[in-house]
């Protein structure tokens, strides 16, 4: 009888201490659950930071050209021309202050000053040798398009002063094959192909990438602001992946930084908006590898964004990787 006693407090005290353990393990899972969501793996925070050193010592190295008042014109195609065929002759002319300011690529580095040329509101192409190669805009779809270029720096800053930023509209007629892309002569995508009709019932954001939305302008008014997308746009890997800049142009607005009435609202992967109130690039440090959206978008005093052809309310998709 004192075995069978012995014996059941033995299996009692077992119990309990496999009891305890299971509820050590449920506690310790529970913690474990709680710390993850609250502090998601490869959770993304960004900071604002200075202006990279890398580019101050450029800047350095440039001498004055930073201090230029680069302007351009649009020689071809003329403002509110009519264009027969598909394919859309691009002339710019630079004048200005230059300060020693001149687009040409940089064999070693691929980079060097250039001008950013937008058709409608997609992505820019950067184009270097405007003095010694031709720019041309193939396959262009049938209709309305406007035409954005202006100057920028190696590292895609735009100039900002007045004359830089110039803007014709222009219809094609007898438009490309629409199953295909706009490219330029050298290759390099401009649109996507356009949608079926009834797939453009309304207005999508501009994106980066396989997204491109159709490229067909809508009616801009030269004289309302208008915020042009600039940066960040593309795939950043290694040293240029973290800071990146954030950059556009603005036309018939201030902003209330800078004594008028605009404001810029900005916001990375659809999270917290936030704002700009000067005309300045910023730089985000803190991105994580992979894929990220950025929406640029020009409001008013009360918050609301600026209609004008739509452009003023802009998403890009860019590729980070480290």
């Amino acid at each position: 009888m004192r075995i069978s006693i012995r014996f059941l407090s033995l299996s009692i005290l077992f119990a309990l201490i496999l009891v305890g353990a299971a509820c050590q393990s449920t506690n310790q899972n529970a913690n474990t659950t709680a710390t993850t969501a609250a502090t998601p793996p490869g959770e993304q925070k960004l900071t604002l930071v200075p202006r990279p050193q890398t580019i101050e010592q450029m800047m350095k190295d440039r001498g004055e050209q930073d201090q230029a008042k680069p302007t351009l014109r649009i020689v071809a195609p003329a403002n509110n021309a009519t264009i027969n065929g598909s394919t859309v002759e691009v002339k710019l002319d630079l004048s200005g202050d230059l300060k020693g300011y001149m687009p040409h690529k940089d064999p070693a580095t691929g980079k060097g000053n250039h001008i950013h040329v937008i058709l409608d509101n997609q992505p820019y192409e950067a184009y270097y040798e405007i003095n010694a190669q031709p720019f041309e805009l193939r396959n262009v779809a049938e209709g309305k398009h406007t035409l954005r270029v202006f100057p920028s720096r190696p590292w895609h800053e735009s100039y900002k002063n007045d004359g830089a930023f110039q803007m014709v509209e222009f219809t094609v007629k007898g438009g490309g094959d629409a199953s295909k892309p706009t490219t330029t002569n050298t290759g390099e995508k401009m649109a996507n192909p356009a949608k079926p009709e009834s797939a453009n019932t309304s207005p999508t954001p501009a994106r980066e990438g396989k997204d491109y939305s159709p490229s067909q302008s809508g009616n801009v008014d030269t004289a309302k602001p208008l915020l042009t997308y600039s940066r960040p746009k593309g795939e950043y890997k290694g040293a240029d992946a973290d800071p990146i800049m954030i950059d556009f142009w603005l036309l018939n607005a201030k902003l209330q930084g800078d004594g008028g009435d605009y404001r810029v609202r900005y916001s990375v992967d659809g999270g917290e908006t936030k704002f700009l109130d000067k005309w300045e690039p910023i730089w985000l440090s803190g991105w994580i590898s992979g894929k990220h959206s950025v929406k640029l978008e020009l409001v008013n005093k009360d918050g609301n964004v600026v209609d004008n052809g739509f452009y003023n309310s802009t998403m890009r998709d860019i590729t980070i990787s480290k």
